[in-house]
């Protein structure tokens, strides 16, 4: 399931005197079964786009295509359940929407929600507590005393019970160690490689970016300032810089090694091993 907008805008309060535009006339295309990173600085707008791919948000002008369905400012709250339950978004902290006294009832919340029977929602939970890997054991445990880690895994199994299509991801890392990123994003890296499931992922970690994307957008004052590979868009550091966006480390350090011998660039590594590789190589020429 493709999502396309078309010339959409989003002012907030409008026509009041704390009107605010967020997005500016954005066109842009997120691909079925693609990992796509969106990224910007703070007030860029990302929040504000990615509310419009699940419909929580309705744009003032354009529109836009979930599918089949057409979102326009004049679309009817009661019509938009079904896209919903297709695209779920995991919002940053997502463990604070945790309420139910048990896990497993936790889990089955929102696919019951949506019409499915408790049989069926609990036979989903089962499933998608492995995914993000936990035992079957937590199910009857409280969110409650789960750790903080574990918690945001339950809050991401709720998402996923209800099968959707695509995962929205606000900054999922934020507040974990290095090692609870890594494992969270192995998971999502999983459900795309796997179950072939469509990541949306905003972050501010352009390492992030490098490692796990294969299409890049840029957000800058509610516009689309840059989109394509990261491979591409890390080439354009004199408008990634414009925007507040800093290289991945690799990048930056290869950059700062070009610089301080004088050899031309001509594109940048995004991971250590293309560092280690590109630097060995820059050696042995002497």
């Amino acid at each position: 399931m493709d999502i396309r907008f078309k010339g959409v805008s989003h002012t907030y309060n409008e026509k009041t005197p704390m009107e605010v535009r967020v997005l500016q006339d954005i066109d842009l295309e997120i691909k079925k079964n693609q990992f796509t990173a969106i990224v910007g600085h703070t007030g860029s707008g990302k929040s504000t786009l990615i509310q419009h791919m699940n419909a929580l948000l309705k744009p003032t002008r354009g529109e836009v295509h979930i599918g089949e369905k057409v979102i326009k400012e004049s679309e009817k709250a009661k019509n938009l359940k079904a896209v919903r339950q297709k695209v779920g978004l995991v919002f940053q902290f997502p463990e604070y929407q945790l309420f139910e006294e048990t896990v497993e009832k936790d889990i089955m919340f929102g696919p019951m929600n949506y019409g499915v029977s408790a049989e069926e929602a609990r036979q989903r939970a089962h499933e998608v507590i492995k995914i993000v890997g936990l035992e079957e054991s937590f199910l009857e445990a409280s969110p409650f005393n789960l750790s903080g880690g574990q918690m945001r895994r339950v809050a991401i199994a709720g998402i996923l019970a209800m099968n959707p299509d695509v995962l929205i991801l606000d900054e999922p890392t934020a507040g974990l160690d290095p090692h609870g990123q890594k494992e969270i994003m192995n998971i999502f890296e999983e459900l795309h490689q796997k179950h072939h499931k469509t990541i949306v992922l905003v972050t501010h970690d352009m390492d992030l970016v490098s490692e796990y994307a294969e299409h890049m957008i840029v957000m800058h004052r509610g516009k689309v300032a840059l989109q394509g590979t990261p491979k591409d868009v890390f080439k354009e550091s004199e408008i990634l810089e414009n925007c507040g966006i800093t290289l991945p480390i690799p990048a930056r350090n290869y950059k700062n090694f070009a610089d301080k011998f004088g050899f031309p660039i001509q594109d940048l590594p995004l991971t250590v091993d293309e560092f280690i590789e590109r630097v060995t190589a820059v050696s042995e020429r002497g």
